[in-house]
C-alpha cells in the first residue's frame, strides 16, 4: 500500500510538472499574482491587458470545468502593472475530482513563482447581518468538505508536512481590500467561510449548526485550493460574494440562476477590489 501511495504522488508530481512546463511555454514570462475566479465572476478579469488565453483542455493533465459559468480558460496578461495569471473557472469536489486534482492549478501557479493568490467565490450568507450582493472578505475558513489535498505523502519541496493554518488569509491583503473598497464606495464585511462538499445545498438544521460554530457564509469550493496555497507559502486574499441568504427561520428556495445573476452583478465590484489590491502591492523586482 505504501508503494502504491508513493507511486500515486510521483504520478501527481509529474502531472504538475508537465502542466507547468506547457503553461510556461505559452506565457513566456513569470507571473506575479494568481487569480482564481468563482461562479459568475469570470468577468472580474475583463480589464486584463494583452491577455493570452489558454483553454483548460489544451493544458496537459488539467481538470475540466463542468460547473455553470465556469468558462475553463487560463488568462495571462497585465493588470495594474503586474503580470497576472487568472483562472476563469475552478473545479469542485462534487464534480468528482479528488482534492489533489482540485489543487493541481495552484501547484502550477506555485511552480511558476506566484507568491500572491486572490480567490473569489459565490456563497450563501448565514449571518443575518449580511445581505444578498454583499462582498465578504474571508478572514478565516472552516473545512467541512471531508477531505484535504495534503493527505498522502508530503512533497517537501512544495511545503511542510504540517503547515500552520492559524493565519491562512493574509492580514495585509485584507487591509488593502478594505482600503480599496472604502475608496471605491463598495460595501465589504469580514467573515468566516465554511466549505462543504456539495452538490446538495444546506438543510435548515445544517445552517443552524454552521452559525453555531462561527460561520458567516457557506459554499462548495475554495477550501482545497487555499489549503494547497497555504502549504506552498502563498499570501492569500479571499473574496466571497453573498449570492443568497440562508436563514433557517425564513427559508427561501435557492435557484441557481438567481445565484449566478447576483454573482455576475457583483463582478464589477469584485474586479475593482482586485485591481485596487494589485495596484497597492509592492513593485516586483526588475
Amino acid at each position: 500500500m505504501l508503494y502504491e501511495r508513493t507511486f500515486t504522488m510521483e504520478s501527481f508530481k509529474n502531472k504538475v510538472f508537465q502542466a507547468t512546463s506547457f503553461v510556461r511555454s505559452k506565457i513566456g514570462q513569470d507571473p506575479h499574482v494568481g487569480l482564481l475566479m468563482g461562479t459568475g465572476l469570470g468577468q472580474s478579469v475583463s480589464n486584463m491587458n494583452k491577455a493570452t488565453s489558454i483553454d483548460y483542455r489544451e493544458i496537459p493533465n488539467f481538470p475540466i470545468s463542468t460547473a455553470p459559468t465556469h468558462r475553463g480558460a487560463l488568462l495571462f496578461g497585465n493588470m495594474q502593472g503586474r503580470a497576472v495569471l487568472a483562472m476563469q473557472g475552478r473545479f469542485h469536489y462534487y464534480e468528482g475530482y479528488s482534492m489533489r486534482d482540485i489543487s493541481l492549478p495552484v501547484r502550477v501557479m506555485q511552480l511558476l513563482g506566484i507568491k500572491t493568490l486572490i480567490v473569489s467565490n459565490a456563497s450563501g450568507g448565514i449571518n443575518p447581518l449580511l445581505n444578498t450582493g454583499d462582498i465578504m472578505v474571508i478572514a478565516d475558513h472552516i473545512n467541512l468538505t471531508g477531505g484535504n489535498p495534503l493527505i498522502g505523502p508530503n512533497v517537501d519541496d512544495w511545503g511542510p508536512r504540517f503547515p500552520d493554518m492559524t493565519q491562512v488569509y493574509d492580514s495585509r491583503l485584507m487591509a488593502l481590500a478594505e482600503e480599496t473598497a472604502l475608496q471605491e464606495g463598495i460595501r465589504v464585511q469580514r467573515g468566516v467561510y465554511a466549505g462543504l462538499p456539495g452538490p446538495s445545498l444546506e438543510t435548515r438544521a445544517e445552517i443552524r449548526f454552521l452559525r453555531t460554530i462561527g460561520a458567516d457564509a457557506v459554499g462548495l469550493s475554495t477550501i482545497p485550493e487555499v489549503i494547497a496555497a497555504a502549504h506552498g507559502g502563498m499570501d492569500i486574499l479571499g473574496l466571497s460574494v453573498i449570492t443568497n441568504m440562508n436563514l433557517p427561520d425564513d427559508p427561501q428556495p435557492c435557484r441557481v440562476d438567481d445565484i449566478i445573476a447576483t454573482a455576475e452583478g457583483a463582478a464589477p465590484r469584485v474586479q475593482a477590489i482586485i485591481e485596487g489590491v494589485i495596484a497597492r502591492l509592492p513593485k516586483p523586482p526588475g
